[in-house]
């Protein structure tokens, strides 16, 4: 496969001479560069000074924008159900708390993907509501229902039994990552992960998962004092929780605001923006060079106000076209995604034809290939197999990333 220029492969951009330049080495077969799985090891003593180096992971140079040989890639929910062996462990284990919260089963769970693929990023496996507890909002997970929130948020009262994160509380959380940045090393980015403060807010409020957001929407007329009081809350809590994470071993953080895609573009930039931002300033002072994910599920109104929270690295879900949506954000930002997760289903050559018409989209600089969502229960182990393994078949041109550094520049 030869170089491909942005104006034939994706010509919405609408930018000419930059050559996205991957080069593919695969054949009609798509051979796994896998390495034998690491050796467990005892957990020991380990800090992380939040810094960079000349060996960071591929990931990581990625998240920054520096040029790399290919596009990094892992997959959101790349640990679950989809995977037989994790299907066995749940049968041991049937409380999704218990796989979450007990420092050897995250450790397992998280690197069950890393021992079948070998994906260039090995993210936590825990959920955004675990530091919940940790800051005074007890929660059960029931088999129907999902999360659940007994006493919901909806009173001046209620934020008395709030406090600071007592993160002794999320020990197994520190513990589980210093264990997995020992086992993958620096052969991938190890990735954690936080809820933002409105998506954290809409369970407390609402008591658990929901399709109309009224209860919180509502909030926002007629007690915005309260709602800001919670967001201000929850936005400390959050961002002592991400430093955390990085001090115990994280390369990376993404934020999930799963739920700011419900908000119209206007209530997001009031009700959810400026608490990602201040998460991010204060994460910047501590660990200026820990690159910040923000993913938001169906952010195709959202995209340039995302940029605008500073982080380094915009999710894009499957519903955004990858050539408009480096279009509208541009070169000096890194992007991540978007296969769809339903393409997992489709024959193998499908799933190619797909991998490398979003490569070519994203450009040849700054993108972690990713799916749009999280990889489908059901989806086969084969397909995802042939995803990683038609990633690392791929192969930038470092003239193409030279023009694509110089657009960056004109951009800013």
């Amino acid at each position: 496969m030869g170089c491909f220029s942005l104006a034939s492969a994706c010509s919405s951009l609408g930018v000419k001479s930059v050559q996205l330049g991957f080069h593919s080495n695969e054949t009609s077969n798509f051979p796994g560069a896998f390495v034998s799985s690491p050796k467990r090891t005892k957990i020991k003593k380990f800090s992380v000074a939040c810094s960079s180096s000349t060996t960071d992971p591929l990931l990581v140079k990625t998240a920054r924008g520096d040029p790399v040989s290919r596009p990094p890639a892992w997959m959101m929910r790349q640990a679950g159900r989809y995977m037989a062996v994790y299907r066995k462990l749940a049968e041991k284990h049937p409380s999704f708390r218990e796989r979450s919260e007990t420092t050897d089963l995250i450790v397992e769970i998280s690197l069950q993907p890393w021992e079948a693929f070998r994906p260039d990023g090995v993210i936590i496996f825990s959920d955004i509501l675990t530091p919940l507890p940790a800051f005074g909002v007890p929660f059960d997970i029931e088999e129907v229902r999902g999360p659940v929130i007994h006493s919901p948020l909806r009173s001046e009262d209620c934020l008395k039994a709030l406090h600071p994160i007592d993160l002794e509380k999320l020990h197994f959380v520190g513990d589980s990552l210093k264990i997995l940045r020992q086992e993958v090393g620096d052969h991938a980015a190890v990735l954690g992960f936080v809820g933002a403060p409105w998506t954290i807010a809409t369970y407390i409020v609402e008591g658990g998962t929901t399709r109309t957001y009224t209860n919180i929407k509502s909030m926002c007329h007629t007690a915005p004092n309260l709602l800001r009081a919670l967001l201000s809350h929850l936005t400390k809590a959050i961002s002592e929780y991400v430093i955390y994470q990085v001090e115990s071993g994280a390369h990376c953080i993404q934020i999930f605001d799963s739920w700011g895609g419900q908000l119209p573009p206007d209530m997001w930039e009031k009700w959810s923006k400026p608490y990602i931002t201040e998460i991010v300033n204060i994460v910047r002072n501590k660990c200026p060079r820990t690159p910040l994910v923000l993913y938001i599920n169906g952010n195709g109104g959202l995209l340039e106000r995302m940029k605008g929270t500073g982080v380094d690295v915009i999710g894009l879900d499957w519903t955004v076209d990858m050539a408009d949506g480096r279009k509208r954000l541009g070169f000096d930002i890194s992007v991540q995604g978007n296969v769809d997760p339903a393409y997992l289903f489709s024959s193998l050559p499908a799933v190619t034809e797909e991998i490398q018409r979003v490569v070519k989209c994203a450009g040849p600089r700054g993108h972690i290939l990713n799916l749009g969502h999280g990889v489908l229960v059901g989806t086969p182990e084969e397909a995802v197999t042939h995803f990683f393994d038609v990633a690392k078949s791929l192969k930038y041109d470092s003239s193409s990333q030279n023009q694509a550094m110089e657009e960056s520049k004109l951009l800013v």
